[in-house]
């Protein structure tokens, strides 16, 4: 690919995500824009509706999303899971699962969608959880939560479940990410030891797409 060609795929990104947020709902916007204002930075629009449209692709009634101060694609689950099914939403953050807690508040006359909020490490929480009783893992935030999540994936998810690592190129903290071999930042270094585990895990099939700020899946086989 010559220079234009990467040119013209950072305007396509850009058209993507700029169209995903025109498809936003206005209680969508609301809960981005209190994420913020609270500090809590928050991802791609089109990968969220990605990830909504997976929960529907997979027909998932279990669902898990580690780090949820990613409140948008969390949320873009429970829209997923089309009022039925259980979203478990773990964070060691109180602000992350607080911010959940409330979206999910004012959604509860409108949907038979159960929430369980726990506000725990997902290397503490995941263990106590019942095996091949899950569809679908989602990874966001800090560093730990991916090798810790990993680690119970095979255990977790029912035949053919799928396990969604987010912010995969760790491009967020400003120093090139994953593919700098410079940026030696905890979120770059865990990223790069997750891929090869991954990848090199026979009890999975893996794919890294560009999409948001970098997605790995895995397909449990």
């Amino acid at each position: 690919m010559d220079r234009t060609s990467y040119t013209n795929l950072a305007k396509s990104w850009e058209y993507v995500e700029d169209h995903a947020f025109s498809r936003q709902s206005a209680e969508l916007n609301a809960i981005r824009t209190a994420a913020e204002e609270a500090g809590i930075p928050q991802g791609s629009a089109a990968q969220a509706e990605l990830l909504r449209m997976l929960v529907r692709m997979l027909d998932a009634s279990s669902v898990i999303a580690i780090g949820t101060g990613s409140v948008v694609e969390t949320m873009q689950l429970i829209n997923g899971l089309d009022n039925a099914g259980q979203l478990t939403a773990v964070d060691s953050s109180t602000q992350g699962i607080a911010l959940i807690r409330k979206a999910f508040a004012e959604l509860q006359d409108e949907t038979d969608t159960t929430l369980r909020a726990v506000n725990a490490p997902a290397s503490v929480f995941l263990p106590r959880l019942n095996a091949n009783d899950y569809d679908l893992i989602v990874v966001a935030g800090d560093a730990e939560n991916y090798a810790a999540t990993f680690a119970q994936a095979s255990r977790l998810l029912r035949a053919h479940g799928v396990i969604v690592f987010t912010d995969v190129l760790a491009l967020e903290d400003g120093q090139g990410g994953m593919i700098n071999p410079a940026d030696r930042s905890d979120k770059a270094i865990a990223m790069r030891e997750l891929l090869t585990t991954v990848e090199d895990d026979e009890g999975f099939e893996s794919t890294l797409t560009p999409d948001g700020t970098g997605l790995l899946i895995a397909y449990k086989k």
